[in-house]
């Protein structure tokens, strides 16, 4: 049991992520010795240190007591830095990590190569890299072990499956403790912030023609400072007014159109909107992001459909409650 604990610290920590690390998959790690927690990381963005290195920088600097001056995002750095520590410095530790240590050397250096180096006491693994290529990083450790919380580390890594053959479609709602909608921001400023930054990492974001119309939205990345993601309208009548903010943000494409063949590339794909959308896209929706406020509203807008979700995780944000969900079943 004191596996699965560890372990489920270290999922919690990469649902911080979903999303946000694209192209690169979720991905937590948690550093022990003697039982004691070292360190909870999570990767955090593509191109940067891994949740490997990022835990393992983490225990050095509790085991230490020092504080690393340089930017432990910066993998090169965080490996030669590790990679120069003594030998021994890590032989009684453990490491719980959610998915298995990149074997391959790509725009970061091998996960699973540094561990060997590193020779810790235990490596336990939650699910086995799915991708071909990829995999090989148990192969390198003689002392890992595979299969904690599986079911759990593959939901984590759903939407990096998903993207490797189509797009991922997410649909993002807020709405308040009684399912109601519209009338201004009804999010947190901290929700507002993750929803940007989301923003900033999707291929495109997708929205309704009445969401245009009667919003008259900007859709940009204020709270994050960003680039603005390209959007769709999905509407068959182009009767837009090209004066409101929508069609004047820089460096940012908006097509109009009701062709959604764009969805069978491999990307990521952000929706906004509401009944409407969400009843046309139904079938084409992969996971819904809620945002639920602890707000009552007499608004009389609400998403008035059927579905069958099933709640994947959930986590506070400022004062909302934001929950990673799934449709099933009709």
């Amino acid at each position: 049991m004191r596996d699965e604990f560890y372990m489920q610290l270290a999922l919690d920590k990469a649902w911080e992520y979903q999303g946000l690390t694209y192209p690169n998959p979720a991905v937590g790690a948690v550093v022990t010795l003697n039982g004691n927690i070292l360190a909870i990381e999570a990767h955090q963005k593509a191109g940067t240190s891994h949740a490997e290195v990022l835990a393992l920088i983490s225990a050095y600097e509790t085991l230490s007591n020092t504080q690393i001056d340089f930017d432990t995002n910066d993998a090169q750095k965080a490996h030669t830095f590790l990679l120069a520590l003594p030998k021994d410095f890590f032989s009684d530790c453990s490491i719980y990590v959610t998915l298995e240590p990149c074997s391959h050397e790509g725009k970061t250096p091998s996960c699973a190569s540094l561990l060997q180096s590193l020779a810790l006491s235990r490596v336990i693994i939650g699910i086995q890299d799915p991708i071909e290529g990829h995999d090989g990083g148990m192969k390198k450790l003689g002392n890992a072990s595979i299969g904690v919380l599986e079911d759990k580390c593959r939901d984590l890594i759903e939407p990096f499956m998903i993207w490797q053959r189509r797009a991922f479609v997410l649909f993002k709602l807020a709405q308040t403790t009684n399912g109601r909608i519209g009338g201004g921001y009804l999010s947190s400023e901290v929700s507002l912030t993750h929803v940007h930054q989301l923003r900033e990492v999707c291929d495109r974001l997708l929205i309704g023609g009445n969401t245009v119309r009667e919003d008259r939205p900007t859709l940009d990345c204020r709270f994050t400072k960003g680039k603005a993601p390209d959007v769709m309208i999905y509407t068959k009548e182009d009767n837009f007014d090209r004066d409101i903010p929508l069609f004047y943000v820089e460096n940012r494409t908006v097509s109009v159109g009701d062709d959604l063949i764009f969805l069978g590339k491999p990307s990521f794909i952000l929706v906004e909107g509401g009944e409407g959308m969400l009843k046309a896209l139904q079938k084409k929706i992969d996971w819904m992001l809620i945002y639920q406020t602890p707000k009552l509203s007499t608004h009389n807008l609400t998403y008035n459909t059927k579905m069958n979700l099933e709640f994947l995780h959930q986590d506070k944000k400022d004062v909302d409650l934001m929950i990673w969900s799934r449709q099933i079943g009709d």
